[in-house]
């Protein structure tokens, strides 16, 4: 079902919303073309409109921002598959992740590629869905910089079929080390949030993020982004 062309998904609409979860939208940026070394985006309209649109959702966001729950509600929204992205890290990544020492792009590589094949899996007729397969995937990947978010992209080139969204959970320092220290038999340290931090590059002018701003209670955060979520959906309709 999926190629591996080379031709971006074009733009969806005019504007980009960046989100407080406690407030509703609290502004609206125009959708820029991103020209970068890793990633060259267009707003090219497609000629014809495919029979049906599945769409990955990936749930963004340093240790602690809440992905999981986030994409759990997701998936029971829409009744669709959830992948954790922790699932799909080799026990070496997760090994040097427990001993508090970052992961080098090289080790993140493979763990995007093979949680990419995962969603594009999910997405394609196959035993495990009876060969109906399902209008979309949930995916928690924390996709720190663009680049991992370009190869995530990967998974749409050439099918106008596929749509992927991404859904980033923004969370301040404070309360991202409070709820990490809060967890329990989890690989991930306290000490890997300022590492993580470092290495995010907040998805800025990237007209297919969502921007929400996780500070508010969970079922608020939830409420927030499902909203979103459908709304994008009818865009499509």
């Amino acid at each position: 079902m999926l190629s591996a062309g080379e031709r971006p998904q074009p733009a969806m609409s005019n504007t980009a919303a960046v989100v407080d979860a406690s407030r509703g939208p609290i502004s609206k940026h125009p959708l820029t073309t991103t020209t970068s070394t890793h990633s060259m985006w267009t707003t090219k309209t497609p000629s014809s409109k495919p029979d049906q649109i599945q769409h990955i959702w990936v749930v963004t966001g340093p240790a602690g921002c809440g992905k999981s729950t986030v994409g759990k509600a997701i998936q029971q929204a829409l009744g669709i598959p959830f992948l954790e992205g922790d699932d799909f890290h080799t026990i070496t990544n997760k090994e040097k992740m427990g001993h508090g020492i970052p992961l080098t792009d090289a080790d993140r590589w493979d763990w995007l590629i093979s949680l990419r094949k995962a969603a594009t899996d999910a997405l394609s007729p196959s035993d495990s869905n009876n060969f109906h397969p399902p209008s979309g995937v949930v995916v928690a990947c924390s996709a720190l910089k663009q680049k991992y978010r370009d190869v995530m992209r990967v998974a749409a080139y050439g099918s106008p079929s596929v749509q992927i969204h991404f859904v980033y959970l923004k969370l301040d320092e404070t309360m991202l080390l409070q709820r990490v220290m809060n967890r329990q038999a989890h690989y991930m340290k306290s000490s890997m949030v300022q590492s993580q931090l470092q290495d995010l590059e907040e998805p800025k002018g990237e007209w297919d993020a969502l921007t929400v701003d996780a500070r508010a209670e969970p079922g608020e955060v939830q409420e927030e982004v499902l909203r979103l979520v459908k709304a994008t959906l009818a865009e499509y309709q």
